[in-house]
């Protein structure tokens, strides 16, 4: 009589090679492959500086060293791109996507059909969390926060979705302050422009780390923009010790610090990578891995710092945690957020 424990002295080999066979399978599946990153948001920007600077780094880290390219995709503060790598890219570990973190909160926010379930898409990683702020000529009329609940400061946007656009809105309607919303524009950088040329005043939700990058003289008195306040529940440690003021000081009760919270914590996500629902799980854990040691790599690192923009990484695992953290929100403050941006 065959013991049970012949069997799996018999099988366990059989098993082993199978599951090994199975995994060297996964991680050749990338040689000779592209891997394409859309990009949804116009050329010039963060998400299109960061999503370049992946693209020449991810590779290497990809068992099988594939091609690597990056394709703008703008339209609808980066739902064009959400929705492509949502319902119509391949679903092989090909094809990634990255675009504001609005695109994330926005179904909460909306009881329409958005086209995307945030909980279905695989998080690959997240390059940067980042502080958003708002940047303003000199000559802006206002000197102090407080001066912003009675001088009106004309702002330059895309489309509403994006974070600049959303952020001064709802600040606006909720805090009860003058910035007054001038969308259409392309770019973060055809805002930059109209800026210099006075046909607007500043630009809000914007990155600290992208304006660093395109005004490297902006903490210095000869610059002509100067960084108003930040966008952010705790700031950043560059900006805190240069006293730039937290936006949320402003504040009036609870329930505006829990709207202000819930619409920052998009921050935490502010270069996010995402591949399509139904990718192969074996696949995924490959992209993630390769994300993180990209994240680490000193080459990545060193062109970093040439660029004066800082990458650290944030897992995809990660990444699901914050998102279901933002869809635990109380439930006033997403129906306050909800009503400040009108989605529903």
């Amino acid at each position: 009589m065959i013991s049970y424990r012949s069997i799996v002295r018999c099988a366990l080999p059989a098993i082993l090679f199978a599951a090994a066979t199975s995994l060297q399978a996964q991680e050749n599946f990338f040689q000779g492959k592209t891997v394409t990153i859309a990009v949804g948001a116009a050329t010039g920007g963060g998400l299109d500086t960061y999503a370049r600077l992946v693209g020449r780094h991810l590779g290497k880290h990809i068992s099988g060293n594939p091609n690597v390219v990056v394709a703008n995709m703008p339209g609808a503060g980066g739902q064009v791109a959400a929705r492509h790598i949502y319902a119509v890219a391949a679903k092989d570990g090909t094809q990634l996507a990255t675009f504001f973190p609005s695109v994330l909160i926005d179904p909460l926010l909306n009881s329409a059909q958005r086209g995307i379930d945030p909980s279905r898409l695989q998080y690959i990683g997240n390059a940067r969390a980042e502080v958003s702020v708002c940047v303003f000529r000199r000559d802006a009329p206002v000197k102090t926060l407080e001066d912003l609940r009675t001088n009106e400061v004309v702002i330059g946007a895309t489309t509403p979705g994006s974070q600049v656009v959303d952020y001064p809105v709802v600040e606006s309607r909720l805090l009860g302050i003058k910035l007054k919303v001038t969308s259409g524009y392309k770019g973060t950088r055809e805002i930059a422009a109209a800026i210099e040329k006075n046909e607007v005043q500043g630009i809000c939700g914007i990155g600290w780390t992208s304006i660093k990058v395109q005004y490297a003289d902006i903490t210095t008195p000869n610059s002509m923009f100067r960084v108003f306040m930040q966008e952010d529940a705790k700031g950043d440690p560059e900006l805190n010790a240069a006293r730039v003021p937290l936006l949320a000081s402003l504040a009036r009760n609870d329930e505006e610090r829990a709207v202000l919270d819930l619409l920052y914590a998009q921050n935490l996500l502010a270069r996010p990578y995402v591949a399509p629902p139904e990718t192969p799980a074996d696949r995924v854990e490959i992209l993630r891995t390769a994300f993180m040691r990209m994240t680490a790599d000193p080459e990545l690192q060193g062109e970093a710092k040439k660029m004066r923009i800082e990458v650290e990484g944030t897992s995809g695992a990660d990444m699901q945690k914050i998102v279901a953290s933002m869809y635990a929100a109380p439930k006033g403050a997403v129906e306050k957020l909800a009503e400040m941006l009108k989605r529903n």
